[in-house]
């Protein structure tokens, strides 16, 4: 059986809608006028049957499935088959067709206007998405299928004749179901949209079955769905179709599915900030305002200040609870969140988000944090779980072990920059740590990727439902799994300032991988900032190699600075390590361990073409983004 999306009714919905409201000698508009049911066109209304479905099914994006927030459970949501209705009042029939179309049930209309609901059913297909099986039937007519029975919507307003129609009732018929809407003197009608009303109500519950599948996460039901490729396409078809109501987008090329993104631009970084609040509307869509707005760190850059509409700061919430639990996080923790957060930046916003929907203890300290405060909350109110940014967390970890050295700290979930196996294997030496996780995150996009506790490196499993992740060449073109490149990301659930193959200025590579937690699929290996890479002399060194190869001296933190000085192409790196080291040492290795580090060079002795400089600072000397709490790891000053 063929599994229909609801988000391709909608699509239908809204070129109809669309076509109804700027031309008069629309299809549909001729269908609605010849049969005197033109009251009839607020029914066709995409963005009330899109938030109305997203309520009623928790989250459109993640159906079939309903991800559960107490447990890591979900509900499957199903269609019932065939559903036949009666026609008995042509509002009723239209609400109950566009309802059953959305959960993929065919429709069966027993109708004495058979002409009428063929034509509709021509006019919803015609802009070509999916859309399930519908037919006519005589009056009576013995089909197979749900029968299901649309209530009228009565409106009470102590005037029978107010909403008297094929839309609304005015007053209640014998043996038909009926929704009462008591509505005050002068008011037209009720303020909630009709697909509100009628999401909430029994019947639309005859639409669909729900099966709990108890042991079955939200991850663990995508990765084993037969349907995983329709799935993925009718995602990129919403998305694209979404993002068309923007400037930007509105001339991007219908699409099919996920096989068609590679014929779509790549959004660059100068775009996204040309286009996007405050310097440009055109990634806008013009929609109502709703949600949050964040902003970069801005450790790389200018800020960027990133919209999310209600719907899509609720689907990052429904995915993110699943990831959070996914890293260790479970029912009855006590969190200690120290992400960075204030000033519109969003890592301890969004968490905060998140934990509180989670049957969890969390306290959001932020930045705020100290090592006083973490030893009281782990000794006063039992804090076993630890959230933060290795390089504020870490030298305030240790600071907290020098003042009690019975400090215990079970799990710790890190996010915003690497941490090195050396600091792991102080935490599980020195405090006990049972569990190390991360998570791959980015503001515009939010959660990328997670690193569960047995995957080690820089290896994170993908979610592509959420982000779907591509490697590409430095022209856009992808890239087959194993080959280092560009990373891209298509937010699939963002549709204020969509993101469509927008390049995060990282670079990684994807392979398939049987990790032991017992996921299989993609795991994304992130190699870092593209503008990591070092290059002078002629040659190229990566940033992520230097300090993978500092893991020997215990090396936490990391800044590498290029510039000029008399004429000399100078590097200087700073450390940040828990030991006193010897810059000497680390010079003499690091020029032993990448011979373009080394002074030797191909001309005359008197030369100086190229300098090294170490300079080894302790654990939070280095200067932080007073935003985003990063380092900035890479700074090129030839460039100014």
């Amino acid at each position: 059986m063929i599994r229909h999306y609801p988000t391709d009714l909608l699509l239908a919905v809204e070129h109809v809608q669309q076509a109804l409201a700027t031309d008069t000698a629309s299809p549909v508009a001729r269908v609605l006028k010849e049969a005197d049911l033109l009251e009839l066109g607020c029914l066709l209304d995409a963005d009330a049957l899109a938030q109305a479905l997203d309520e009623a099914l928790g989250g459109l994006s993640q159906f079939p499935w309903r991800p559960l927030t107490d447990t890591d459970d979900v509900w499957e949501q199903t269609p019932v088959g065939r559903v036949v209705l009666d026609d008995t009042r042509a509002g009723n029939t239209l609400r109950g067709l566009l309802l059953s179309w959305a959960l993929g049930n065919a429709v069966v209309v027993r109708t004495a206007r058979p002409a009428l609901w063929r034509a509709v059913f021509e006019v919803l297909r015609e802009p070509g998405f999916p859309l399930p099986a519908a037919e006519a039937a005589a009056p009576g007519a013995d089909v197979n299928g749900i029968v299901v029975a649309v209530p009228d919507l009565v409106l009470l307003s102590g005037d029978p004749m107010t909403g008297s129609g094929e839309l609304f009732a005015g007053a209640e018929r014998p043996g038909v179901p009926s929704v009462r809407i008591r509505i005050t003197p002068g008011d037209d009608g009720p303020q909630a949209p009709v697909a509100d009303i009628d999401c909430r109500s029994p019947w639309f519950r005859r639409l669909f079955t729900s099966v709990y599948l108890a042991g079955t996460s939200l991850e663990a039901a995508r990765r084993a769905d037969p349907d995983r490729a329709s799935r993925m396409d009718a995602r990129v078809r919403y998305l694209v179709g979404m993002a068309r109501r923007t400037p930007y987008y509105r001339d991007l090329p219908r699409v099919d599915g996920v096989a068609d993104l590679a014929r779509l631009p790549v959004l660059e970084k100068a775009s996204l900030e040309a286009e996007s609040l405050p310097r440009g509307r055109a990634m806008s869509s013009g929609g109502r305002p709703s949600g949050e707005v964040l902003r970069s760190g801005a450790s790389s850059g200018e800020p960027r200040y990133i919209v999310y509409s209600r719907t899509d700061w609720e689907n990052m919430v429904r995915e993110a609870i699943p990831l959070l639990r996914a890293l260790g996080i479970h029912n009855g923790d006590r969190v200690l969140n120290a992400l960075v957060g204030g000033g519109l930046y969003g890592g301890l916003m969004t968490t905060a988000s998140e934990l509180t929907r989670m049957p969890v203890e969390a306290f959001s300290a932020g930045q705020q944090v100290t090592a006083d405060m973490m030893l009281m909350l782990v000794r006063d109110f039992s804090v076993n779980v630890l959230l933060g940014q290795p390089a504020v967390v870490l030298p305030l970890l240790r600071e907290a072990r020098r003042r009690d050295p019975g400090l215990r700290l079970e799990k710790v979930v890190y996010g915003g920059t690497p941490m090195t196996e050396s600091d792991k294997q102080w935490l599980r030496e020195e405090l006990g740590t049972q569990s190390i996780t991360s998570i791959l995150a980015a503001n515009d996009g939010a959660q990328i990727g997670y690193q569960c506790a047995r995957l080690g490196g820089t290896l994170h499993h993908v979610n592509d439902d959420y982000n779907l992740v591509e490697v590409v060449d430095e022209d856009g073109a992808p890239l087959p799994d194993g080959e280092t490149g560009h990373l891209l990301i298509t937010a699939m659930q963002k549709f204020e300032g969509p993101l469509i193959r927008y390049r995060i200025g990282d670079m990684g590579r994807v392979t398939e991988r049987d990790c032991p937690c017992g996921v299989s699929g993609r795991v994304l290996e992130y190699l870092g900032r593209s503008d990591g890479l070092l290059k002078f002399k002629s040659a190229t060194v990566h940033y992520g190699q230097i300090l993978a190869a500092l893991e020997t001296f215990q090396v936490s933190q990391l800044q590498a600075e290029l510039t000029t000085r008399s004429g000399t192409e100078t590097l200087v790196l700073r450390t940040e390590s828990r030991d006193e080291l010897d810059p000497g040492v680390l010079r003499a290795f690091l020029a032993d361990a990448f011979p373009p580090l080394s002074g030797e060079h191909l001309y005359d002795d008197g030369l100086r073409l190229f300098e090294l400089e170490v300079e080894c600072h302790p654990e939070g000397a280095l200067e932080r983004n007073p935003v985003s709490g990063k380092i900035r790891t890479v700074i090129d000053r030839r460039l100014n």
